[in-house]
């Protein structure tokens, strides 16, 4: 009786440990992207079945960027890590945060054909790639293989979400072709802090006289030139393109200073049209959550400052 009394408590506490450990859910891998565009596109994909997280949040920088100790942590703790590459991320931070961890890195614009740029009297890749729908779906297509590999027995799923996704994206873009028609094509000017709209301008077809490249005082990489990425020499160049062109609107960048543009609005007499979303996307719960919100609101903010006024 005594042999059953001990036996019967420790019974009863395995027991009880076998159940929690059955019912614990297994540890879903985490997948780190480093911007929140490349995040967006790696949930639509994963779904449940993954952790996705950004090293930057809504409104940070990635040129700029400078990674924290905290940021070593989340990456040691990645499975996977993904990146824009083309040196958006200024001085390759993720791809070192992602060597130094010892971690898989992938670069999500692999086979992308990048807009060549010229900076500092040098041909650049613009690496804002992600402004054109068509490079959008060359993300998701390279996030695809990845998570198949990282992940194989959930590539059905994988697949599956991404076609679903890429089909969301063809309807976006005709969406944003039909807005763009909207506006006029000599009032098709597009004016922005920096350079990260080339991609967009050439796919909807702004800004004809500057090759469809956007128009903007500061170059590709806010932290590439001098006196805070604005020389005396391109702000006279922008100020003349906006006088030439008789640009309607220009726009001010939600990760961007505003003060170089207002300067630029104030000299030029051009009213400020609003502020676009360029390297981040916006904060949780606002309309420009997700990579198509921010494509959408970018689209109707530019749409509504540009269009003729009954």
């Amino acid at each position: 009786m005594f042999r059953l009394l001990v036996l019967l408590p420790l019974a009863i506490l395995w027991s009880s440990s076998a159940l929690a450990a059955r019912d614990e859910a297994p540890r879903k891998q985490v997948v780190v992207a480093s911007t929140t565009q490349i995040a967006d596109f790696a949930r639509q994909i994963a779904g449940d079945r993954l952790t996705v997280s950004s090293i930057l949040a809504p409104g940070a920088d990635p040129h700029t960027y400078q990674p924290t100790p905290d940021d070593v942590q989340i990456v040691l703790g990645a499975d996977l890590c993904l990146e824009n590459g083309l040196h958006l991320e200024g001085k390759n931070w993720m791809a070192a945060l992602a060597r130094d961890a010892g971690k898989k890195l992938v670069t999500v614009t692999r086979g992308l054909p990048p807009l060549a740029i010229r900076s500092s009297g040098q041909s650049v890749p613009d690496p804002h790639a992600w402004f054109s729908l068509t490079n959008a779906a060359i993300y998701v297509n390279n996030i695809i293989l990845a998570l198949e590999r990282l992940d194989p027995s959930g590539a059905p799923g994988y697949r599956d979400r991404g076609r679903l996704y890429l089909q969301q994206l063809r309807v976006l873009d005709a969406w944003i072709r039909e807005q763009v028609n909207r506006i006029p094509p000599e009032r098709r000017i597009l004016v922005t802090t920096h350079d990260a709209f080339n991609y967009f301008c050439r796919e909807y077809r702004f800004n004809p006289e500057n090759d469809y490249l956007s128009i903007a005082p500061v170059g590709w990489s806010t932290g590439s030139e001098v006196g805070a990425g604005m020389t005396p020499e391109r702000h006279r160049q922008v100020v003349d393109s906006i006088r030439r062109a008789r640009a309607q609107a220009i726009f001010v960048e939600t990760t961007i200073n505003p003060k170089q543009i207002r300067e630029i609005a104030r000299e030029t007499g051009v009213k400020i049209g609003g502020e676009l979303y360029s390297d981040s996307m916006g904060t949780a719960g606002s309309a420009a959550e997700t990579y198509i919100g921010m494509m959408r609101e970018n689209v109707l903010l530019i749409v509504q400052a540009l269009q003729p006024r009954p």
